[in-house]
């Protein structure tokens, strides 16, 4: 028995749910749909991660005892887009020695003087208050000179490292520019 022709609204022939020909197409299409949904997954992973959020694993002991070796924190891409970076904030650069990443803290901003001598850190001619450091903790100048006299150009950054003993940061490269600041980490 022969397979009945079917009619569509068009009048056109049309091919059963079932033929091999409707089969393929379908296949097909839902292969089409998989790499759609998978190249906007990876599009939106992308995105996401280069621009507002990702995940940052801590490599070294530079920021002890607030940041730990080996410990997996959110870096936020985004907030420099909001607000400009403010003192304090715990950040992700590129590294101006190496060009790697190192994550430091933000002490002086555009405009702020930086004087490293005694062990102290002053900051606009007060003494910094710094809770987030082990007690008794010295900050001193890198090389041969007992104090050192910083000033932050426009969009500059003066950043050190909490474990002040196990930190190569400002002290060494100077002031950091604003393009090197990646985003804040998020605890």
């Amino acid at each position: 028995m022969a397979e009945p022709e079917l009619l569509s609204a068009r009048g056109a022939l049309a091919r059963p749910v079932g033929a091999p020909g409707n089969r393929i197409a379908t296949w097909l299409r839902q292969l089409g749909n998989l790499a759609v949904m998978a190249a906007l997954a990876f599009l939106s992973y992308y995105i996401i991660s280069h621009f507002f959020f990702q995940s940052v694993r801590v490599v070294g002991r530079s920021m002890v005892p607030t940041l730990n070796d080996s410990q997996q924190y959110l870096l936020n891409r985004w907030i420099y887009h909001v607000r400009s970076p403010q003192r304090l904030d715990v950040v992700v650069i590129r590294d101006p020695a190496d060009n790697g990443f190192s994550v430091k803290r933000i002490i002086g901003v555009s405009g702020d003087s930086i004087y490293l001598k005694g062990g102290a850190v002053y900051l606009n001619g007060r003494i910094l208050n710094e809770p987030y450091l082990s007690k008794n903790t010295p900050t001193y100048p890198l090389g041969t000179s007992p104090e050192k006299f910083i000033i932050c150009g426009k969009d500059q950054y003066f950043l050190l490292g909490d474990n002040r003993m196990n930190s190569a940061d400002s002290r060494s490269y100077g002031p950091v520019s604003r393009n090197r600041i990646l985003g804040l980490i998020v605890r």
